[in-house]
């Protein structure tokens, strides 16, 4: 017997886009166990498809059937819309509500489910008639920085968020105080949640001994939205350039212009952009660094910190709770309480990674004790459970239910 999941994300798995979210995605994708096949609903970030018209794609060695929905060329993804008619969120729901007929086709299966990492797909992939997933990514609050309309229009993100956990089958939340939010405030969607972190793949992320050089080399891969405060991240790194006396190199992996923030002119000299990388990129570059840079106001559970840690490098971060258990003081990092004036937060930021930098140069730290934080959350613990919560939604499904008979070429294990 096959399971069939339908995954509904804005992403063309050719291509570029980055972050946390997409990570897991890619991960559902490659590492689907045999008994399951994959259908994305997702974009033609190329414009070489057919909209509305499935194809079958290998990713990362494994088959998988795509569906476009809509074209949406790749520069358009990285920038955040400032008009609703901008929203690459709303022009891939629309696209999903008006190829809807063919998604219940091609999403049927011997047992069936779907997963949505945004509260705005979750009438339609209610409307396939599977038992839905929904993965609650982030925690941010009405007042965060924000860069998407949602920080002007948080009404309409607490509407989504209200309807879509009322319709989820399962609710999954990616750091506890998620959870903990909803057995305040929602207890009866509570009784249907759980918390799981997102996944590292520690065996595309291996650690390894630090660079001998005696440059010091932060990293970060990832998005520069509003919320991860860059602005205080290169702040923070133009203060320890000087406290180590120029030798400091930082790397950035992504696809954001760091220009937009008046900050960046002044660590651009000792600044490395590596654009776009693949997860091998990825995990090379880091392990040619010393340690990783966090400043946001709030995050789910970044899958740059588990990747950074899994590869033996430890993280300098803005404290958030979810961060506790994986940011230890003289293991695999530290963590700053934010202050309310810049200043103060840059400065206590900058001195925690001058002490980084030396007890790194004094052999204080060890790759393996920092990739020993990770483990509970990695692919080989973790995935197999979010897969088996959606085959046992499927099975409490009668096949009678199901809205239609898979073809052939979609009923397939791959």
């Amino acid at each position: 017997m096959v399971h069939r999941i339908t995954l509904f994300h804005s992403i063309d798995p050719r291509g570029g886009k980055v972050g946390g979210i997409e990570t897991h995605v890619r991960l559902m994708l490659s590492r689907h166990p045999d008994s399951v096949s994959m259908l994305l609903v997702g974009i033609d970030e190329r414009g070489d498809l057919e909209i509305g018209k499935p194809v079958e794609i290998e990713y990362d060695g494994r088959s998988i059937d795509f569906l476009p929905v809509v074209h949406i060329p790749g520069d358009s993804l990285h920038a955040a819309a400032r008009k609703i008619t901008q929203s690459v969120t709303l022009r891939f729901t629309l696209g999903i509500m008006r190829h809807l007929l063919t998604i219940r086709r091609l999403a049927a299966g011997d047992t069936a489910s779907t997963e949505i990492e945004r509260f705005e797909q979750a009438i339609p992939a209610r409307l396939i008639g599977h038992p839905v997933v929904q993965l609650v990514h982030n925690e941010g609050t009405r007042g965060d920085k924000m860069d998407s309309l949602l920080g002007r229009h948080w009404w309409l993100h607490r509407l989504s968020e209200k309807i879509a956990l009322a319709l989820a089958s399962r609710v999954v939340g990616v750091n506890p105080s998620i959870i903990a939010r909803y057995e305040r405030e929602m207890p009866r969607i509570a009784r249907k949640s759980e918390f799981m972190t997102v996944s590292v793949d520690t065996e595309r992320f291996p650690a390894a001994p630090f660079p001998t050089t005696d440059v010091f080399r932060v990293v970060f891969a990832g998005r520069l939205d509003a919320f991860k405060d860059p602005p205080l991240m290169f702040e923070t790194l133009r203060r320890l350039h000087a406290r180590l006396g120029g030798k400091l190199e930082f790397h950035y992996v992504g696809t954001s212009d760091p220009h937009r923030d008046k900050e960046f002119a002044a660590i651009e000299p000792f600044t490395v952009r590596h654009g776009f990388q693949t997860g091998e990129g990825v995990s090379a570059i880091m392990r040619d660094c010393h340690a990783g840079i966090l400043t946001s106001y709030f995050e789910g559970m970044p899958c740059y910190l588990l990747e950074a840690l899994s590869s033996g490098r430890p993280v300098g971060a803005i404290r958030l709770p979810q961060y506790d258990p994986l940011i230890e003081a003289g293991v695999s990092g530290f963590l700053v309480e934010r202050p309310e004036d810049r200043e103060a937060a840059a400065e206590a930021m900058a001195d925690g990674f001058a002490r980084l930098a030396a007890d790194i140069a004094a052999g204080r730290l060890d790759p393996g004790a920092i990739r020993a934080k990770v483990t509970p959350y990695s692919v080989a613990v973790q995935l197999p459970k979010l897969f088996e919560r959606h085959i046992a939604l499927g099975r409490v499904r009668s096949p009678a239910r199901q809205p239609g008979a898979a073809s052939p070429a979609n009923s397939r294990s791959h």
